[in-house]
């Protein structure tokens, strides 16, 4: 079993950048807004704890299928400790399994463009009203860190790409190599 952990910041393209790695190995695509999306629709407004049990279940039940492996996009606020602790808590229920980690970076200026794409706006129904996307994006780049320090991450399966240049099927293929998916 391998898990691929595709963090970075709002917009940087892990989705589009996991549909395209999906694409090419054998790997399954669960990127982060698989769960938002319904839990918006069901409740109304975000429920982070509906959320999370509803992502719990999801990796408890992959990590004991057979499966070859799956992608999970997420953003990682690399200065809070919970958001460490819950990377942890998803290697501990995917014991034995290989773990990669691949952080995508790009700049603001590009993520406010692809904010604004059609494969994001399709797939992200809550991101559809841009001006409240665009504001959310900014405030999460002021509030939190979502772009390694060099050397900060440990684990040895890692790789850090500036995507701002590269198409989503080049970044995947970047990976692909680099981990041999």
């Amino acid at each position: 079993m391998k898990l691929v952990i595709l963090f970075g910041d709002a917009a940087v393209g892990k989705m589009t950048v996991g549909q395209e790695l999906m694409k090419i190995t054998d790997l399954r695509l669960f990127h982060n807004h698989m769960t938002i999306e319904p839990i918006l629709e069901i409740f109304g407004y975000f429920n982070g704890s509906a959320v999370r049990k509803f992502r719990e279940i999801i990796f408890e039940e992959f990590a004991k299928s057979n499966s070859y492996g799956i992608i999970f996009t997420c953003m990682w606020a690399l200065d809070m400790q919970s958001d460490w602790d819950y990377i942890e808590h998803i290697k501990n229920i995917f014991k034995g399994a290989d773990i990669y980690y691949a952080e995508l970076y790009a700049p603001q200026e590009i993520r406010l463009k692809r904010n604004k794409t059609e494969n994001r706006l399709n797939n992200k129904p809550s991101k559809r009203n841009i001006k409240f996307s665009e504001e959310i994006l900014i405030k999460d780049d002021k509030e939190h860190r979502f772009v390694s320090y060099d050397g900060e991450i440990p684990f040895e399966n890692y790789i850090k790409i500036d995507n701002s240049n590269l198409s989503p099927n080049e970044t995947a293929k970047i990976i692909k190599e680099k981990f041999n998916l």
